[in-house]
């Protein structure tokens, strides 16, 4: 009789286990009623870790605050021109502390639409930046004509011409933009010049009578002028620039001959 009792027991205490190892069933199968254990979502390529989610990253702001900025590249020559001083087409006044400029060819300077923007070359001994500030009638696509002081800085002088690749870069710049109204200019015919901007300029405004925007041409030797006039001022004037920033200023008095800061810059691309 005990021996049967011990028996007992001891299936008994075998029933128990297997059905608290086994699951839900009695028989130790899966409930197939049950929802299903989450499987957690894991990347198992071998760069999981460094790629990001497509998602987290905007197309067209990749670091999520600015515009990317442009890196279309050029390929072409690199001269120079000895009486290179920081003036020339673009109509800037010389520079005799920053040499570091440069003549665009005739298609790149785009109807002035390039003046004062920067340049980084890279050529065969070294790198410069350089500010476009005049233009090179006779150069082909691709071409720009040094400063001296500049060519040394990318190949040695005596070479006279070399290959080079460049392309627009941020222009280094402390300060709000400048407008800078020209000699002769007047409440009847008004030509402005944008002076110390980071970015190449789009476009630029002013505001009429009527307290609309009226764009202005862009001429040959980088003025924009109002051949009607834009009035006595001041002025509110509204500049764009080649990513689309504006920055607009009010109460710009007209300064014949002379210059008026604006209130801000352009902030810089990324």
């Amino acid at each position: 009789m005990k021996t049967y009792l011990n028996l007992q027991l001891i299936f008994l205490l075998f029933a128990a286990g297997a059905c608290e190892d086994g699951g839900p069933g009695e028989d130790g199968s899966a409930d197939p009623d049950a929802a299903p254990d989450p499987v957690p979502d894991v990347d198992t390529s071998p760069d999981a870790d460094l790629v990001p989610d497509i998602d987290d990253v905007p197309a067209d702001d990749p670091a999520g605050d600015g515009p990317a900025c442009s890196t279309t590249g050029h390929e072409g020559v690199a001269t120079y021109y000895t009486f290179a001083d920081g003036g020339g087409n673009c109509m800037f006044p010389p520079t005799p502390d920053d040499l570091n400029v440069a003549a665009i060819n005739n298609e790149e300077y785009a109807g002035s639409g390039t003046c004062g923007g920067c340049v980084f070359i890279q050529g065969p001994i070294g790198t410069v930046t350089v500010r476009i500030v005049d233009r090179c009638p006779e150069c082909l696509a691709g071409h720009l004509d040094l400063s001296p002081s500049a060519f040394e800085q990318i190949a040695r002088i005596e070479e006279g011409r070399v290959d080079i690749q460049w392309h627009f870069v941020p222009c280094d710049v402390s300060g709000p933009i400048r407008y800078h109204f020209k000699e002769g200019s007047n409440p009847w015919w008004t030509a402005v010049q944008i002076r110390n901007h980071r970015h190449l300029i789009a476009k630029f405004e002013y505001m009429d009578e009527s307290g609309s925007f009226r764009e202005v041409s862009r001429l040959d030797y980088n003025f924009f002028v109002e051949e009607s006039g834009m009035g006595p001022g001041p002025y509110t004037f509204r500049v764009t620039d080649e990513y689309g920033q504006v920055l607009t200023d009010g109460g710009i008095p007209h300064v014949e001959g002379g210059e008026v800061e604006g209130a801000g810059q352009f902030p810089p691309c990324l």
